[in-house]
This record gives structure tokens, C-alpha cells and sequence, in this order.
């Protein structure tokens, strides 16, 4: 029998759901989009009694069955009390993002085809906070480009050693508001600008040179010296 490892993917409607499995079966996976829940059992029985050598599946779920609430926790507990590796990753984004994705599309939203779209984001929302509450990772795609969107799916699916701590850093501009997924945000304004250098003002800072002068500068390395003595008081 094969040792499965099983990520269901699911979430509010237009949060990005098609094209996670998309990403993940780029990643290796061998995916299947709106499965109904309830054949989830039987599917796990018949690659468990398979030759698959492909150990990774992912699942979208389809949320708009009529029992479907009812039935996930009951299914996710038993696929964990077999043995399953099961992981629950749930997508999200703000209203108003959603309505601007169901406009842009001028796709009806499935949960009411024909009522108001605003009304029917939010009544999805809260029928589904069951399942996020129970979800091993939530992401938010507000913000997020489909590259984005496939670098972030790669640092959630793939597992770190044992007793390792996996830090991401990521760049924004503030006009643009926080990272909705940020741990901790730090304001960097305050550090020399190498905009401000004839040489590299074209250049970004994803060049080696724009960051070996910014590193270089005794401000920097102050900072930076800042910033690891609190991480280390903290793991204290």
C-alpha cells in the first residue's frame, strides 16, 4: 500500500481554487477538480490498493453540494484514523476583490446565480467558516498574482526538515497596504536609497548591485544586527 499524502483544496468561490490545482499539479501532484466529499473514502481505497507511484494527490472540493458541511468533518476524521496524510488548505480573498473577479469575468457567482453578487460573496463566507476553522493553512489571494499565487502554493506544499524554520522574505510598497499574510512588517524607509545613485537607478532591487550597496551601507548592517538580536530573544 502506498503512503498517501492528500491536500484537499477548497474555499470561497473565485478565491483562485481551479488554478491552485492547476499549480499543484505542476508541482507533482496528480489532481482532480469537484470532487464531491462523499467519494473522497472510496477514492483513497482504490489508490491505496493500487501500483501509483505518485504518493502526492490533490483534491478541489466542490462546496456547493447540498450535505457537503455536514459531511466533511465526519470523512476528514476518517481519512486521518486510517493513517492519511491529510492537509486542509483553504483560499480566501476580501469582497471586493471577488466582485471585482466576478465582474471582470461576468461569470454568476455558483452560490446564487441570480441574486445580488455582494449578498451571495458574504453568505458563502459565513457557510464556509466551519470549514476554514478547521483548515491547516488558509491563504489569502487578494493580492496575489498567478506567479504569486504559484510561490506561495510551493512554500505551503513543500515540507521543510524536521526542526527548521522557514522564513519569507517579501518586498511591497506601503501604498499598496500590508501583506495580508505577513508575520511581521518592517518599515525599511529609513535606509540609504540607491535610487538616489546615478548607476543604479535603473536597476532594482533584485540586482546584486542595488543590494551589495545597500548592505554595505553602516546603517544597514545596524539594522540588520537589530533585527537578529530580537529574533534570538524571542526564540529564548
Amino acid at each position: 500500500m502506498n503512503e498517501l499524502r492528500l491536500v484537499v483544496v477548497t474555499g470561497l468561490s473565485g478565491s483562485g481554487k481551479s488554478t491552485a490545482i492547476k499549480v499543484l499539479e505542476d508541482l507533482g501532484f496528480y489532481c482532480i477538480d469537484n470532487l464531491p466529499v462523499a467519494l473522497i473514502p472510496r477514492f483513497v481505497e482504490v489508490w491505496e490498493s493500487s501500483d501509483e507511484e505518485v504518493q502526492r494527490v490533490a483534491l478541489g472540493l466542490d462546496v456547493r453540494e447540498r450535505h457537503f458541511l455536514d459531511e466533511f468533518p465526519r470523512i476528514f476524521e476518517e481519512l486521518r484514523a486510517r493513517g492519511v496524510a491529510l492537509e486542509v488548505l483553504y483560499l480566501e480573498a476580501s469582497d471586493d476583490q471577488l466582485v471585482r473577479r466576478f465582474s471582470e469575468t461576468r461569470r454568476p457567482h455558483p452560490a446564487a446565480p441570480g441574486g445580488v453578487l455582494a449578498d451571495s460573496i458574504r453568505r458563502e463566507r459565513e457557510k464556509l467558516r466551519p470549514l476554514r476553522e478547521v483548515a491547516d493553512r488558509v491563504l489569502d489571494t487578494s493580492a496575489l498574482t498567478v506567479h504569486e499565487l504559484r510561490s506561495a502554493l510551493r512554500d505551503l506544499v513543500e515540507r521543510p526538515e524536521a526542526g527548521t524554520m522557514t522564513i519569507t522574505l517579501v518586498s511591497f510598497g506601503y501604498k499598496y497596504g500590508l501583506p495580508t499574510d505577513a508575520d511581521l512588517a518592517l518599515d525599511c524607509r529609513f535606509l540609504p536609497n540607491p535610487f538616489f545613485v546615478e548607476e543604479l537607478r535603473a536597476k532594482t532591487g533584485a540586482d546584486p548591485a542595488v543590494a551589495d550597496w545597500v548592505l554595505r551601507r553602516e546603517e544597514s548592517q545596524e539594522f540588520l544586527g537589530r533585527v537578529l538580536d530580537l529574533h534570538r530573544d524571542a526564540d529564548r
